[in-house]
């Protein structure tokens, strides 16, 4: 009884085992393959972790600070201030030595039109005769004071036009950081599809290895038979190490575009290898841009390129410094209202002094000096920006060059390979017919290999010249804000 019941467990067992054997053969028939590394995961990498652009993102913060500190000359200040004096006075000697003095509180401010002015209260202390704006026992005041220039640094000041060009740190902030986002986008694809390259041409020298020691093992037999001499031997054998050696150099030069590409690739603040199970293929070919799009993106090349914009924050910039050395050939005229605030005036009974001063500089050289040099930097400008205009369309019509001539070396190099393929199969027909020999079979698939790599190159000089032309017409100017948050702290 107890046999039996073995014998129908184990029937019962064997179809589930079988049903698991079945399920681990198609999970593995059925496992996905690594998902392809492109072009838009190293771009969102770069803008992640790379620290020159991060480094660069610090730029923000760094024109925050010079807003900041061209603010702090608008802000108020609180001034106490506190005066004693002993003396004799002259009309009265008779009231011996006096001990007078006072007290003052008040908030002084500049504003940005150039106006000055402070406003508080003044507390005497001793005997005081106060005739203005007094209040409480006599001998507590209201002070007022202003200073107002009517000509030079009226709403033209070197405060305010320091507080101008803090305003333009942060639009070159942005610059500077479309600036390297687009050198580092354009580097990094370059070094992308040359790693790329490199891999595709490691593969192809890796199946002319596996062709050629198939060839070795077949020749070694047909000798032993006694079909072919034993050079043909010596021949094939040859060529296993002759391709061997080429496969080595190409492993050698896989490994050193991933470690150049690594230098795009940060992890925690180190440079990472890019995963060579993840090498895509090359894509297809892209539609040519027709005029229309290339004058509009010219167009679009003009307000986007960094270079551009980065000369027109210059020349507004100049044009504060000319605005300023221009108020600085006018006459200085000022007025102004102050409280005189010497113990000795308040004894006299004195509470306020006004004043008007002018100045007028005879021969205005540093004014004019200062003039010329703006004038001349504006002239500059002006031909700089002329000339990153052009190079802007020039770099674009560069890429639409190197596009074409990139497509139609493909077609060529294709070509090739498909003719240099037919005359090795019809080598290797006369080689099996015994109307050839396996050096000319080798020299017929070296011609194939090295028509193959010229295929691959062409598409990887396509490829970096759509990668020139993104450049050329701007398209990764553009910052995603929340990849270069950097702490005000």
């Amino acid at each position: 009884m107890k046999v039996l019941v073995f014998v129908v467990s184990c029937l019962l067992m064997l179809p589930v085992v079988g049903y698991t054997d079945q399920a681990k053969e198609l999970s593995a028939a059925t496992s996905l393959p690594p998902i392809q590394f492109g072009l838009e995961e190293l771009h969102s990498w770069i803008d992640r972790t790379h620290p020159l652009l991060r480094g660069a993102g610090a730029e923000k913060t760094i024109a925050k600070g010079k807003m900041l500190q061209a603010l702090g000359a608008f802000e108020p200040t609180l001034v106490n201030d506190t005066e004693l004096e002993r003396f004799i006075s002259s009309a009265d000697p008779s009231k011996g030595t006096q001990t007078v003095g006072f007290n003052d509180t008040l908030v002084e401010a500049l504003h940005p039109l150039g106006f000055r002015g402070s406003a508080g209260f003044h507390q005497a202390i001793g005997e005081a005769r106060i005739p203005d704006l007094s209040f409480g026992n006599g001998n507590q005041q209201v002070i007022l004071g202003g200073f107002l220039p009517l000509l030079r640094g009226l709403m033209i000041n070197p405060e305010r036009a320091e507080q101008q060009r803090s305003e333009l740190a942060s639009p070159r902030a942005e610059i500077k950081i479309a600036k390297t986002r687009q050198d580092l986008f354009l580097a990094a694809t370059h070094q992308y599809w040359d790693w790329v390259a490199a891999a595709k041409l490691l593969d192809v020298q890796k199946r002319a290895v596996a062709v050629a020691e198939d060839r070795y093992t077949l020749v070694q037999e047909l000798a032993n038979a006694g079909s072919v001499a034993v050079i043909d031997v010596t021949e094939a054998g040859q060529e296993v190490h002759r391709r061997r050696e080429v496969a080595i150099a190409a492993r050698r030069g896989l490994e050193q575009e991933a470690f150049k590409l690594s230098m795009f690739l940060w992890v925690n603040g180190s440079p990472s290898a890019p995963p060579l199970e993840r090498v895509p293929d090359f894509p297809v070919e892209r539609r040519m841009p027709t005029v229309d799009d290339v004058l509009s993106q010219k167009a679009r090349a003009l307000s986007e390129r960094p270079e551009v914009k980065e000369l027109e924050v210059e020349a507004k910039i100049n044009n504060i410094d000319l605005a300023l050395a221009k108020n600085n050939l006018l006459p200085s005229l000022n007025l102004e209202a102050a409280p005189a605030r010497s113990p000795e005036k308040f004894v006299l009974g004195l509470g306020y002094r006004f004043g008007v001063e002018l100045r007028v500089p005879l021969l205005q050289r540093r004014s004019r000096g200062e003039v010329l040099q703006a004038q001349g930097q504006a002239e500059r400008l002006v031909m700089a920006q002329q000339y990153r205009e052009n190079q802007v369309v020039v770099d674009v019509d560069n890429a639409l060059s190197a596009i074409e001539r990139a497509r139609e070396r493909m077609e060529e190099a294709s070509q090739a390979f498909r003719l240099a393929k037919l005359v090795e199969e019809g080598e290797r027909y006369r080689y099996s017919v015994g109307s050839s020999s396996v050096l000319f079979v080798n020299l017929r698939e070296r011609n194939t290999v090295d028509s193959e790599i010229q295929v691959i190159r062409a598409k990887a000089e396509y490829h970096k010249s759509l990668a020139l032309y993104q450049w050329a017409v701007g398209a990764w100017a553009k910052t995603p804000s929340d990849s270069l948050r950097v702490s005000d702290r």
